[in-house]
């Protein structure tokens, strides 16, 4: 967090001068957004997740009500696991059909190269998930330290 203090009803942040508290607030996010995403290794890897999990790759005609395509984690996860299965007849949960809860669906699965190609994106979409939270949550807090009584979040 850069210098900051208050002049004559506005805000003075990282060298400018006659912020309001909306523009202070943007800026404070915008440097928090570059700081969570700088250190880069968990973000490149929840976008590979995201971008190997889209099913955008033609497949065979699949049965009825299946979703169309295949994703490209699930074709290289098949090409190792082929169809082997959970032991004892274990199914365990996956999501397909989207990336927001309302298109999501899940469904039960006992392969494992299934189960694998489906979790892939998933945990890409729980790493920004985090992400975001964190920006959002250092953002109020750096604000709040910063604002004078009615400019405060909460």
């Amino acid at each position: 967090m850069d210098t900051f203090e208050e002049l004559k009803g506005t805000y003075f942040y990282a060298g400018k001068s006659n912020l309001t508290a909306g523009e202070l607030l943007f800026m404070i996010f915008c440097e928090n957004t570059v700081d969570q995403f700088g250190l880069g290794i968990a973000d490149f890897g929840a976008v590979v997740a995201l971008y190997s999990g889209m099913n955008n790759l033609k497949t065979r005609t699949k049965p009825k009500g299946a979703k169309e395509g295949t994703s490209r984690a699930s074709k290289s996860v098949r090409r190792i696991f082929k169809t082997a299965k959970f032991p004892f007849g274990i199914t365990l949960p996956t999501w397909v059909g989207g990336y927001t809860p309302w298109t999501v669906e899940r469904r039960m699965v006992a392969k494992i190269s299934t189960f694998i190609g489906r979790t892939i994106p998933v945990v890409g979409e729980v790493i920004l998930l985090v992400d975001i939270s964190e920006i959002t949550y250092r953002t109020v807090r750096d604000y709040n330290m910063i604002t004078r009584g009615e400019d405060k979040l909460w």
